[in-house]
């Protein structure tokens, strides 16, 4: 089976990292946007990380797809798109060289390479002159990456596919799109789909929305490659803990389902312009609050067309 696929992608269309992988808040919307000055378009496709926001804030969606509004950077989320970047790179030494060590000496250089190509991350520590929050944070993420070997063996391992973009079109039009962490295939043809997560695992009764994202890749493999995953992983470095499903057909069948009500009720939001703000627990860390009306804000001007209730498209 050849795992290689075109990841070509429009420039002016960011997919989703997975989420701890620094996912842009432009991700999975349309090309252009109001903040980009290119003129807002409708989304034209969802990732994992954007059908989260939807389900999480309809609100919240339409700042990051529609609107595009500017987000700060965080230290946790760009500590995980550090460590996503090592675990990758380890990779590419020799099985017998894939050490704790050498995974962790590979820490200052993929942090260099993600300022370079980040320049906004050095506001993270702008007001740390003597280094002390920086040499914490790198340590934490060196603790993060040796946790990982205490997980999985990567000399025992050889990827087929590292940071894998993948996009398919569904029969009803609906495009999905993101990218894989890591993609295992067995002599015996069996996939699977790992994801690394730098926080800890949920408790059980949080287990089911944890898969969600690793269920969404799977449709699109299956989609695309008309095989099932035999697994999904998630190993969580924060905590230490291996969190696997095994899917079937029906499964992902669901999932499909699940997916197209949710972009029927995305297509809904876009031509009304009624994106309702749905307060959480999780509004605490939004950066949106100034433009959120739960928090006494007002949203930008709409940037796109608003259809009349009951209208029809042309």
């Amino acid at each position: 089976m050849v795992w290689g696929m075109d990841s070509s992608i429009d420039e002016a269309v960011t997919p989703d990292a997975g989420a701890g992988a620094g996912s842009g808040p432009a991700a999975g919307g349309g090309p252009g946007g109001a903040v980009g000055g290119r003129g807002a378009l409708a989304p034209v496709s969802l990732s994992p990380s954007r059908a989260g926001d939807f389900m999480q804030c309809p609100l919240l969606y339409r700042f990051r797809v529609i609107d595009r509004l500017p987000e700060k950077p965080s230290e946790a989320a760009t500590r995980g798109t550090l460590v996503h970047a090592v675990l990758e790179r380890l990779f590419d030494a020799p099985a017998g060289e894939r050490t704790a060590p050498r995974a962790k000496a590979l820490i200052p250089g993929q942090w260099d390479r993600l300022r370079e190509s980040r320049p906004e991350l050095t506001e993270l520590f702008a007001d740390d002159p003597e280094g002390e929050r920086l040499a914490g944070w790198l340590a934490e993420a060196e603790r993060l990456v040796e946790r990982w070997f205490t997980l999985e063996d990567p000399t025992r391992l050889e990827p087929a596919e590292r940071e894998l973009f993948v996009e398919t079109e569904l029969d009803s039009g609906l495009r999905l799109r993101g990218i894989i962490d890591r993609v295992d295939v067995a002599p015996t043809g069996e996939v699977r789909i790992v994801d690394y997560k730098t926080g800890k695992a949920p408790r059980p009764e949080y287990a089911e929305g944890a898969l969600f994202q690793m269920k969404f890749y799977a449709l699109v493999v299956w989609r695309l490659k008309g095989v099932v995953p035999r697994r999904l992983q998630l190993v969580y470095l924060g905590s230490g803990d291996v969190l696997t499903y095994d899917p079937v057909p029906a499964d992902l069948e669901r999932v499909e389902r699940r997916l197209h009500a949710l972009w029927e009720a995305i297509r809904q939001a876009t031509e009304s312009g009624d994106w309702r703000p749905r307060p959480t627990k999780l509004c605490g860390w939004c950066d949106h609050r100034a433009h959120c009306p739960e928090f006494g804000g007002t949203p930008p001007p709409y940037p796109l067309p608003v259809r009349a209730p009951g209208s029809r498209a042309e």
